[in-house]
């Protein structure tokens, strides 16, 4: 990857990201199936209970640990999305979405296995840091791509969608952009008078 990216995609930026991803290819995440994989996610201060694997296999399941804390790693803000307990919510949305997305997920997984083998005669999370960023500097963006990373590049930004979803659906990235929800305010004094004037209403009856 570039060099503003050695230390993986800035989490502040992956918003920005996702609003760029074409539809064209996306995974179809129902309101519903994402909702049912948050009560993994909203637990904080809690020792949290290994979860048993649904849909991933011991290998995709390591591969997926290690391409998720390469889209939001752990930085001085908070921590990674493993430790936001994303590859838990991937794995319990997958196992109860469409054959379609678990087939896509499957597929891209095997994808990048196969091109690092291609490459570097290793599979993913056997290769070094290096090589996973190589890789994924090829289809990180998509305007940039070449067309034969096509398949790759609509994993990818699947991939990076349903981390995003994961991470900022928990406590965790909750906390990181500083969401602070409906906080009563004590201190609101109403709508200052000369705007007021200006709208020609008062709040008298």
């Amino acid at each position: 990857m570039s060099d503003e990216n050695k230390k993986g995609i800035n989490r502040r930026d992956a918003l920005k990201l996702l609003g760029a991803i074409p539809l064209t290819g996306a995974m179809h995440w129902s309101p519903e199936a994402l909702e049912r994989g948050k009560h993994l996610l909203q637990q904080d201060d809690i020792e949290p209970v290994p979860a048993t694997r649904k849909f991933f296999t011991a290998h995709e399941d390591a591969t997926v640990r290690v391409l998720v804390d390469m889209i939001i790693p752990h930085d001085e803000r908070s921590g990674s999305a493993t430790e936001a307990r994303v590859p838990e919510f991937m794995d319990y949305n997958l196992n109860l979405a469409s054959e379609r997305n678990q087939v896509e997920m499957h597929g891209g997984l095997a994808w990048l296995d196969t091109e690092c083998r291609s490459r570097f005669n290793a599979n993913f999370i056997k290769c070094t840091d290096a090589q996973r960023k190589q890789l994924l500097d090829d289809i990180s963006w998509p305007d940039k791509a070449k067309p034969e990373f096509s398949h790759g590049v609509q994993f990818f930004n699947s991939f990076r969608d349903l981390t995003a979803s994961g991470f900022f659906s928990s406590a965790m990235g909750w906390k990181d952009v500083r969401y602070m929800g409906n906080v009563f305010n004590p201190g609101w004094n109403g709508c200052p008078e000369e705007v007021l004037q200006q709208l020609g209403v008062s709040y008298d009856s």
